[in-house]
């Protein structure tokens, strides 16, 4: 196992610990997440524990049921204790950009209806400026061209993401198209995300402000914690 898998498996066993009997807890999508699931649903297995999980896209939820976690909606608690999940680049006022998996506007729904979010990520994802990482945005398939026309007005450069085992577009699983855009490192991304937001079309951007209350951040000989 390389460095930085273990630095997941790592912040995910950290962040695991802040898991409560009875407690909702909103489960993240990707790989650094996916170490989370795995780890609660093995507390839960061994210490018989009442959580519910509440996933954020179809692979957290397959994953939370192979690990044998119980699972609710957020019809049924709107409000939920914790969410813990992962991160493509997150800057030291725990800022975030995230949808390297294409779950954003759900990551986004069930990180707002928490009491405390906790990220999980390797040193890597951890930066000064944010946009190494390309900008995903959630995008109506109907809306696609206008909306792809109004980014590049932005100044940004967007290229429809597409599938690497599949022809065609990425379909989120509320069955839009994810564009990931190119903007350069972000002087103001508060900014950035109002103008995206205004656009016919978007329904949701990658980027994540104000959010996370805990960063777990795994390196090759430790753990930082960075807290707002």
């Amino acid at each position: 196992m390389s460095w930085r898998e273990e630095a997941k498996k790592r912040v995910a066993l950290e962040a695991s610990k802040h898991v409560e009997d009875g407690f909702i807890v909103g489960l993240g999508s990707g790989s650094t997440a996916a170490y989370v699931i795995r780890a609660i649903g093995q507390l839960i297995q061994q210490n018989s524990l009442s959580i519910l999980g509440v996933p954020s896209s179809s692979q957290a939820m397959l994953l939370a049921v192979q690990s044998g976690f119980p699972l609710t909606t957020l019809d049924e608690h709107p409000c939920i204790d914790l969410v813990i999940d992962g991160a493509d680049e997150v800057n030291k006022k725990l800022d975030m950009i995230k949808g390297g998996g294409g779950a954003l506007t759900r990551e986004k729904i069930v990180a707002s209806s928490a009491k405390k979010v906790i990220i999980v990520a390797d040193e890597t994802k951890l930066v000064k400026k944010l946009g190494s990482f390309k900008v995903p945005v959630e995008v109506l398939p109907f809306g696609l061209a206008r909306a792809t026309e109004c980014i590049k007005e932005l100044g940004g450069k967007p290229i429809l993401r597409e599938g690497k085992r599949k022809v065609g577009a990425v379909v989120t699983d509320n069955g839009n198209y994810i564009v990931d855009v190119d903007f350069g490192l972000i002087d103001d991304y508060k900014e950035l995300d109002m103008h995206l937001k205004l656009i016919p079309g978007v329904i949701e951007t990658g980027l994540f402000i104000g959010l996370a209350d805990v960063v777990y951040v795994g390196k090759p000989d430790g753990i930082i914690k960075m807290e707002k």
